[in-house]
């Protein structure tokens, strides 16, 4: 019985050690230079889906719940905004390649459509950010006029990432 005191006891104090330490905060206040949003104009209603399903991980801006500053939680969520960041960066968008640009917008409208993202445990907590099928149409029809926007100003080989050939 002594020996789960003391293992409670280091737990506990291991528990309140840890709340002295947090991640930097993703966190940028004023205005994106690169936001997705100035090359390919977003209508409001597009821009409200995205800020409630999309910004927290995707962004350089993310809104943190109170529940954030209880240690490990804020590590758990610093993870995924890590995560999320180097998969998309809205706010980093055009500061990419065009191929890059051309193809995350692709691969937006399919994980949208199949209901990859949000992700489930965002939606968990994040209960208004489960997409309705109206928004999932709303985004993908926004994803596909801003392709069609690059195809209009660029050659198709420019918005298409190049495969290294292989060996002769």
């Amino acid at each position: 019985m002594k020996i789960v005191r003391k293992i409670a006891i280091v737990l506990l104090a291991a528990l309140i050690v840890i709340q002295f330490f947090h991640p930097k905060k993703n966190k940028t206040e004023g205005d994106q230079p690169n936001y997705i949003g100035k090359s390919f104009p977003m209508p409001d209603d597009v821009k409200a889906i995205m800020a409630k399903a999309c910004n927290d991980c995707h962004s350089n801006n993310t809104k943190y719940p109170w529940y954030t500053n209880i240690q490990p939680v804020h590590w758990f969520m610093d993870k995924h905004i890590v995560e999320g960041k180097q998969k998309l960066n809205l706010d980093e968008f055009t500061n990419k390649r065009l191929a890059y640009q051309y193809k995350k917008l692709e691969e937006i409208a399919d994980e949208v459509k199949e209901g990859a993202m949000p992700l489930d445990s965002y939606l968990w907590i994040h209960k208004d950010a489960k997409l309705t099928d109206e928004e999932k149409v709303k985004i993908t029809n926004w994803t596909i006029a801003a392709q069609d926007s690059l195809k209009a100003h660029y050659p198709m080989d420019s918005l298409v990432r190049k495969r290294p050939t292989q060996g002769k």
